[in-house]
């Protein structure tokens, strides 16, 4: 009950900010051209968030948790950006005396701000909800959908600024296909990074000392990785189809096969801890391939849809995942408090999804 209390006074507080934001941007570009840009701004968005839903459509995540991660990323982390922006470029403009300003804005501020600022919004993910945050992918996860929320109202300010640019339409057209079609996961890349740290520490069952430590360390990446890509053409090139085919497009499909990977472990602990529950009669092994096996749960969603059972099959699937990982850390001996209820909850929760479906089955047999 307390955690849900403070899991709701986080989105208000999120939300609250969001409008904030929004209502700066408002002044600052007009209504009119906020809309313009806005709509522009949702197709990379919509590219993100299809991908962020292909990573998370094994397990997925609260919809509460996920809009959370997006209202902090596209309110809050903006806002501290935009406060604390100034002031670590004139601190670094000190500390790197004599470096062009056009350096320290983009390839050493820019990342050091934002990524602490989005980062911020991952960690506190990690702390309140703990018992949806399992591991490395739902660090992915929750990371990536904090970042397209950056990267929405990022996109907005920047083609607000092109439409006041003297090269008029064509600047915006520019900027649009750079950063909206060519490069709209760059923000997800970065912050992903820090979601798989703080993922790989909560996996472990570490305490919240340890997982203060991991923010820390995959802050690092995440920097790194903000720095090379604003970075690249001011110190590594001079082309930017160069840079982009020779360091953003192999480092893409570094993260795509890290991702894989990721998903690949993911079912294979799925499978391996709901198999203990087949083998003590808590599931059927037909049932096993229905929620532990890619091609199994194709099937039952196919069978459950034409019968009517679809909603009933998706909690059960669902319902077994969830399972599945927190068997994974009663196994691993670092389970929460509360997970020995928590089980046995989700055992009740998977039996009621059973009857639903076979209920909806025999109704429709009728």
């Amino acid at each position: 009950m307390r955690a849900a209390v403070v899991n709701g006074l986080l989105l208000v507080f999120a939300a609250l900010i969001l409008g904030g934001v929004a209502v700066l941007v408002t002044v600052q570009l007009g209504a009119a051209a906020l809309v313009l840009c806005a709509a522009l701004a949702l197709v990379p968005l919509a590219i993100c968030l299809a991908g962020i839903r292909w990573v998370d459509r094994w397990d997925p995540e609260p919809r509460g948790a996920l809009t959370f991660a997006f209202l902090w990323g596209a309110g809050m982390s903006v806002a501290v950006t935009l406060l604390l922006g100034p002031v670590v470029t004139a601190l670094l403009s000190v500390g790197l005396e004599g470096t062009s300003p056009d350096i320290i804005g983009p390839v050493f501020q820019a990342p050091l701000v934002e990524e602490a600022a989005k980062g911020l919004g991952v960690l506190i993910l990690a702390l309140s909800r703990r018992t949806h945050f399992d591991g490395p992918v739902d660090g992915m996860v929750y990371a990536g959908t904090v970042a397209a929320g950056f990267a929405f109202t990022e996109n907005i300010l920047y083609f607000g600024s092109a439409i006041t640019d003297p090269a008029g339409l064509g600047g915006l057209i520019t900027v649009f296909v750079m950063r909206g079609l060519f490069s709209p996961f760059a923000h997800v890349m970065f912050t992903g990074a820090l979601g798989v740290v703080l993922g790989m520490v909560v996996a472990k069952g570490r305490g919240k000392g340890r997982l203060l430590g991991a923010f820390a360390i995959g802050l690092l990446p995440a920097i790194a990785g903000h720095m090379l890509w604003n970075g690249g053409l001011v110190v590594l090139f001079t082309d930017f189809f160069s840079f982009y085919f020779l360091v953003q497009v192999p480092l893409f499909l570094v993260v795509i096969a890290v991702v894989l990977g990721l998903r690949r472990a993911e079912r294979a602990v799925t499978y391996q801890r709901l198999a203990e529950y087949s083998g003590a009669g808590w599931l059927t092994n037909q049932e096993l391939e229905m929620v532990a096996a890619p091609r199994g749960r194709s099937s039952a969603m196919a069978w459950a849809r034409a019968v009517g059972a679809g909603p009933g099959m998706k909690q059960f699937i669902n319902t077994g995942v969830r399972l599945a990982f927190v068997r994974q850390r009663l196994r691993a001996g670092h389970a929460a408090t509360h997970d020995p209820q928590l089980e046995v909850h989700l055992l009740h929760e998977l039996e009621a999804a059973r009857r639903r479906i076979l209920n909806a089955a025999s109704a429709r047999r009728v």
